[in-house]
């Protein structure tokens, strides 16, 4: 990709240069708007609409909340991912971007490597989501035939490989590809890894994330464990069974977004999953085995 199309939407000139200054980066074409009825004419004008938003809170003429539940509303932009950025930052004022869909909601003041941070985080699930919509439409295969499978694997790259080719056999392959994706990563990096939401945060935070799974996935003891996935096809159902070997987590408190996490880079995972065409998805044992419903399961994709 070319560059990433990030629209601000701020009423303050100097906040615009301050953002503009923290993604001062040729991966990035900034654009900006003095408010939000102003970023919506543009957005319905422009060619391509913005891969991310910058949003602020409160605004003249049509506000931040105003114009992300705009945005939710309309299919061609809601799987935009939206920053909201306010020094409005009460536990009750976060929820209620959270609950109107914000991707993040950062309190002002922030630092501009956070923002930088969280940029990247979104832009690259946008990026994932673009390639699994092109790897599903592309991939058919004899897995199609299949009723029941097992299989195993241990890295990421595996668990993304893996994911794309189990979505192909969902009735709706893109949101399945984003939902096994999350659960098969998980499996990875807090399953067998054993990498927890707080050292995570840390680790994308300073940059050192990669390196740390690469340590991990060398290591005799963590590196040797793997990740089972059971699929079951019935007349009108598909099961992902999903088993790592790691101790578990408290995953009740990752089934739903919470607003206090609203400005960390990570954390959504199970949550985004829920949502990302899956009928249930019911945790077991300590943590370690998840089972994922899809709804529809005997018809063939062609």
């Amino acid at each position: 990709m070319a560059q990433w199309r990030v629209l601000v939407v701020d009423d303050e000139p100097m906040n615009i240069e301050i953002i503009g200054g923290a993604l001062d980066d040729p991966s990035y074409a900034v654009s900006s708007a003095a408010n939000g009825e102003i970023a919506w004419q543009t957005m319905v004008a422009a060619e391509l609409p913005p891969h991310l938003l910058v949003l602020d809170r409160m605004m003249p003429v049509l506000d931040g909340m105003a114009l992300l539940r705009r945005i939710k509303a309309d299919e061609r932009f809601a799987g935009i991912p939206v920053i909201m950025q306010s020094a409005a930052g009460s536990t009750r004022e976060i929820a209620e971007g959270v609950a109107a869909g914000a991707w993040y909601y950062l309190p002002k003041p922030y630092a501009p490597r956070d923002l930088q941070v969280i940029v990247r985080a979104a832009l690259d699930e946008v990026a994932e989501r673009e390639a699994a919509n092109l790897a599903v439409r592309n991939r058919r295969s004899v897995l199609e035939l299949l009723d029941t499978a097992e299989f195993k694997f241990h890295t990421l790259k595996e668990a993304a490989d893996l994911a794309l080719s189990l979505a192909g056999l969902c009735p709706d392959p893109i949101g399945a590809a984003m939902g096994l994706s999350e659960l098969l990563v998980n499996a990875v990096e807090h399953g067998n890894l054993g990498i927890s939401y707080a050292v995570k945060s840390e680790l994308l935070r300073s940059g050192e994330w990669d390196g740390e799974i690469d340590r991990r996935l060398a290591d005799p003891v963590l590196g040797a464990r793997r990740v089972r996935v059971r699929f079951v096809r019935g007349d009108d159902f598909i099961l992902f069974t999903i088993r790592d070997e790691g101790e578990g987590f408290e995953w009740r408190n990752y089934l739903d977004f919470a607003p206090e996490r609203a400005f960390d880079p990570n954390g959504r995972g199970i949550a985004m999953a829920r949502q990302s065409g899956f009928a249930g998805i019911e945790y077991q044992e300590r943590g370690n085995v998840v089972v994922a419903r899809v709804a529809g399961g005997a018809g063939r994709l062609h």
